[in-house]
C-alpha cells in the first residue's frame, strides 16, 4: 500500500477533538487551524471515514507549494504525480478558494489547476484527444492561503456529518458533527442518564446512541472513494467488518429526548427508527420547566433557542429562568447548554464551572458547562467463581 498525507477538516473550535479521534484510530498526527494532518495508507483514508465523528470531511493532500504567478500555479501542478490518483477516465471538477494571496480570482485558479492536470494526465497516459471524464468521481480542491498553494481530493463525498438516518429536520438543525462534539465535551459515559431537554430532530441523542453502543458514525452511508479503483472493494469490506465487530449493540442505554413541539417529536422518532434506535431512545413532547427526574449522576446536554431574533428574545430569557429552577434540584447531574445568548447564566441562575467557545454554523456560540460530581464507583463483586 501506498502512503499519504491525510487531512480531516474540523469546524472552528473541534480540531483537538478530531486529534483525539484520529489517534484513537492509531494515528500520530498534528493539529492546524481548522484541520488535522496525518499519514496513512488506504486503509486509513476508508477507516477515517467510517470512524471521524467530529470531522467535515477526509481529503488527500497531493502537494502544496508557492505561487506568486498563473504560470507558477500551471507548472507546479502539472508537475504533480496526478497519475498516482487519477485514472484516464477520470471526473474530476475543480474547487477552489484564496485568502490573503496574490492569485485571488477563484476563476481562474481552478481553470489554470483543471488544465494542468489534464495535461499530466494526457502525458501520463499518452492520451492525445479529449478527455471523456466517464468514470469515478474525484473532487478536486485548490486552495490558497498567503501566497501557499494546496492541492486536495476530497474522499468523503457528502460532508461526514451526513450520517444517512436524517429523514426530516426541523428550521435550524445543529449538525451531527457538532451534536457528537457536544456529547464527548460531556464526559457521558453510557451506564449514565443522558437527557436532551430541545431535542428538535433528535441529533443529539442520535449521537449520543451511536457513542454510547460504540457504532461508527459513517456504518450507514456511501462515500465518493469506494468508487476509485486503487482503493480495493477488500479494504472497504475488511473496514466494515470492523465497523460491526466494534459495535456494542448489547449495551443498554437510558436516552430521553424532549420538545415543546409535538412536531418535533415525530420527527426525532423518525430519525431514530431510521438510525436503528426506535426502541433504545424515549421521545416524548415537555416543556423544559417540566423536567423532573428521581435519578441520579446523569448528563444534560441541550441546544435550545438562543433568541437571535429579536421578537423571540423575551421568551427564551423566560424559558432559561425556568430552566434553571427546573434543573436546580439535580445536584448529581452534570449540564452542558450551548447558546449565544452572553447573558446566559444570569438568567439561568448560575455560573458555569467553565465555558468553551464554539461555532454552530457562522453563530458563535458557548457551551455552558456545569460539572456535577463523579459517579462512585460500582463495588466489584466478592463472589468468588
Amino acid at each position: 500500500m501506498s502512503m499519504y498525507t491525510i487531512i480531516a477538516t474540523a469546524a472552528m473550535g473541534l480540531e483537538a477533538l478530531v486529534a483525539k479521534e484520529v489517534r484513537d484510530l492509531g494515528y500520530e498526527c498534528q493539529v492546524e487551524n481548522g484541520k488535522v494532518v496525518f499519514q496513512g495508507d488506504e486503509t486509513a483514508i476508508v477507516r477515517a471515514n467510517l470512524w471521524l465523528r467530529t470531522a467535515d470531511r477526509v481529503k488527500i493532500l497531493v502537494g502544496e507549494f508557492k505561487a506568486f504567478t498563473f504560470d507558477e500555479l500551471f507548472e507546479k501542478t502539472k508537475a504533480l504525480p496526478w497519475e498516482k490518483y487519477l485514472p484516464i477516465d477520470a471526473e474530476f471538477p475543480v474547487q477552489g478558494k484564496s485568502v490573503k494571496s496574490k492569485l485571488f480570482s477563484v476563476s481562474d485558479c481552478q481553470a489554470i489547476v483543471k488544465k494542468a492536470i489534464v495535461e499530466k494526465i494526457k502525458k501520463s497516459y499518452r492520451h492525445e484527444t479529449w478527455l471523456d471524464e466517464n468514470g469515478p468521481l474525484f473532487k478536486i480542491e485548490v486552495a490558497l492561503l498567503k501566497d501557499k498553494a494546496s492541492l486536495l481530493i476530497d474522499t468523503s463525498g457528502a460532508g461526514l456529518h451526513k450520517r444517512g438516518y436524517r429523514v426530516a429536520q426541523g428550521e435550524a438543525p445543529l449538525k451531527e458533527t457538532l451534536a457528537s462534539a457536544l456529547v464527548q465535551l460531556s464526559r457521558w459515559t453510557p451506564d449514565r442518564p443522558f437527557v436532551d431537554p430541545f431535542c428538535g430532530s433528535g441529533t443529539i441523542a442520535i449521537e449520543a446512541a451511536l457513542i454510547g453502543q460504540n457504532i461508527a458514525p459513517g456504518f450507514n452511508r456511501d462515500f465518493v472513494s469506494e468508487t476509485w479503483p486503487w482503493i480495493k472493494k477488500s479494504i472497504w469490506d475488511q473496514a466494515r467488518i470492523e465497523v460491526e465487530d466494534l459495535a456494542n449493540y448489547d449495551q443498554e442505554l437510558d436516552i430521553i429526548g424532549s420538545d415543546i413541539d409535538h412536531r418535533m417529536v415525530e420527527i426525532s422518532k423518525q430519525n431514530a427508527f431510521e438510525a436503528g434506535f426506535a426502541d433504545l431512545i424515549t421521545f416524548k413532547q415537555m416543556q423544559v420547566k417540566d423536567f423532573t427526574t428521581n435519578k441520579e449522576y446523569g448528563v444534560i446536554v441541550g441546544n435550545p433557542p438562543y433568541g437571535e431574533r429579536l421578537g423571540d428574545r423575551p421568551l427564551v430569557e423566560k424559558m432559561y429562568k425556568e430552566m434553571g429552577e427546573a434543573f436546580s434540584s439535580l445536584n448529581t447531574w452534570s449540564i452542558y447548554i450551548l447558546t449565544s445568548l452572553e447573558e446566559f447564566e444570569e438568567f439561568y441562575g448560575k455560573n458555569a464551572t467553565k465555558k468553551r467557545k464554539l461555532f454552530n454554523g457562522f453563530i458563535r456560540t458557548d457551551l455552558y458547562q456545569y460539572w456535577g460530581p463523579r459517579p462512585p464507583r460500582k463495588k466489584e463483586s466478592t463472589v468468588k467463581p
